[in-house]
C-alpha cells in the first residue's frame, strides 16, 4: 500500500480529502509503452471493476495514462469521486489484474484529480454497459 496514494481521512467530518500530492494532473514519470503492451495492459484493466457501478475502470473512463519505468507499471487513475471508500478495493484488482497475472513486476497507482472525472470520459462501450444496467446516459 505504500506505493499507492491513497485519499486520507478526516476524522472529525468522516470524510476523505485529497491530499495536496492526489491534487496533481497525471504524472509524467515512465515512458509510454509500445501500441501492443499498451494495448495488453488496458485489457487487463477492464478486468477491475468499480465495485458500485459493475462497469470497468477503463470503459468508466478512471483511467488517465499507463507508463511504464522498467518493470513497474505506473497507472494515472482518477474515482468518480475523491470521497471514493472502496479505493483499496480498485487497487487490489488492479495488483491482480497487473502484477499477480505477470504483466509485470510491481504497480504504482498516482491518484489523480485534475482534469476530474465526469460522465464525459465513459466509452461509447461503457455508457452502453450503464444502459443496459438502467442508467441513462
Amino acid at each position: 500500500m505504500s506505493e499507492t496514494q491513497t485519499p486520507d481521512t478526516d476524522v472529525a467530518a468522516g470524510t476523505e480529502q485529497p491530499t495536496a500530492d492526489q491534487t496533481e494532473k497525471p504524472s509524467t514519470s515512465g515512458a509510454v509503452p509500445a501500441p501492443e503492451r499498451l494495448e495488453e495492459l488496458e485489457e487487463a484493466m477492464r478486468d477491475v471493476v468499480d465495485p458500485e457501478l459493475g462497469i470497468n475502470v477503463v470503459d468508466l473512463g478512471l483511467v488517465y495514462g499507463i507508463t511504464e519505468d522498467e518493470d513497474v507499471v505506473i497507472l494515472d487513475m482518477t474515482l468518480t469521486s475523491a470521497a471514493c471508500p472502496l479505493t483499496d478495493v480498485i487497487e487490489d484488482q488492479a495488483r491482480g489484474a497487473l502484477v499477480r497475472s505477470g504483466l509485470c513486476n510491481d504497480l504504482r497507482i498516482n491518484w489523480v484529480w485534475l482534469p476530474p472525472w465526469g460522465p464525459d470520459k465513459i466509452t461509447e462501450d461503457g455508457r452502453e454497459q450503464l444502459r443496459a444496467l438502467g442508467f441513462t446516459v
